[in-house]
């Protein structure tokens, strides 16, 4: 499937009419959000068994900080070089493996890759010479080797690091953007918040629906989707990787916090220790267009005040890998 040109849907149950945007992107219009899904569905594998890693990662100090509106500038431009290296690696590769049949299907360059937008960002923050002030961190490079090495000798693996990544960047980037401009007071018109914006895609829940059912209706194997859902898992570890050594660095940043006291801590919401009861959890798995948790976050929301709802949605964006980015 080449994105530049009409996506057509296959056997999913959602029925979606799709037309061509200005930038040659596949614009994508949802007429029913219904969608039957199987527990041996990689997204549902995906979603129960990351569960844990979701978990850790979130309970990192690094990501409390930063729920907390301890954001430092020169860790958010930091982070975002780390996802430059990470996303120039994995869209390298998926380019690399564009016809193999499992990439093919979910291969959507115009409205997903980040590495251009990124590099946009990163021209803001460091100005043109951009390219010659950073480099890949020790935190960040068995990263990028990793999805190096999955390109080049397993590349039914990067399934999972393209699902997890972009899923979760189209899970309320544009609340995490506001989020990013108050803190660090970047300019409302959006420089250095370029990675936020998916000019290809016209409607995210519409986009993720469709890239969910064509990542289900790959032909794999139980001990193939097992990989996937472990490779899924190995992500988490090199993020959390990435969130230590950025936790590490800030120690030594004498910075003053921009947006102190912003945000709650994720125990305070936390029901006898079930993730499942979790609204923050409801809300990635919600925000990542799963009906299952749709219901429940719906029930959550009664249940707590406006400022941890609108956290929980930020957390959505934040923990989801489903799409763990925190930039």
């Amino acid at each position: 499937m080449n994105s530049s040109g009409c996506v057509i849907s296959r056997s999913c149950s959602t029925k979606e009419n799709v037309t061509m945007s200005s930038k040659g992107g596949a614009r994508i219009v949802v007429d029913d959000d219904d969608e039957m899904l199987s527990p041996t569905d990689l997204s549902e594998l995906l979603a129960d068994g990351t569960k844990e890693s979701h978990d850790r990662a979130e309970n990192c100090q690094f990501v409390k900080d930063f729920l907390r509106g301890h954001i430092k500038r020169e860790l958010f431009k930091r982070g975002t070089a780390a996802l430059y290296f990470v996303y120039t690696a994995m869209e390298e590769e998926i380019e690399k493996n564009k016809d193999h049949p499992h990439i093919a299907p979910i291969y959507f360059p115009v409205e997903l890759h980040r590495s251009e937008a990124l590099a946009r960002d990163l021209e803001y923050f460091y100005g043109e010479d951009w390219e010659k002030q950073i480099s890949v961190s020790v935190g960040t490079k068995p990263y990028v080797e990793r999805i190096r090495e999955v390109g080049e000798k397993d590349p039914v693996l990067l399934v999972a690091h393209s699902y997890t990544r972009y899923m979760g960047d189209l899970s309320g980037g544009q609340i995490l953007k506001k989020v990013a401009q108050r803190a660090l007071k970047l300019p409302s018109t959006g420089e250095g918040l370029n990675f936020y914006q998916f000019e290809g895609i016209h409607s995210h829940k519409g986009f993720k629906q469709l890239y969910r059912s064509r990542m289900n209706e790959l032909e794999l194997d139980v001990e193939t989707k097992q990989r996937i859902v472990d490779e899924s898992n190995r992500a988490f570890g090199f993020n959390m990787m990435v969130f230590s050594e950025l936790e590490e660095i800030g120690k030594s940043i004498k910075e003053e916090f921009q947006d102190p006291g912003f945000g709650h801590s994720h125990a305070e919401v936390m029901q006898g220790g079930d993730i499942n009861k979790c609204p923050y959890y409801a809300a990635k798995m919600a925000a990542s267009g799963n009906p299952t948790y749709a219901l429940q976050l719906a029930t959550m929301l009664v249940r707590y005040p406006p400022c941890q709802v609108l956290l929980a949605a930020w957390v959505a964006i934040l923990a989801g890998f489903t799409a763990w980015y925190i930039f």
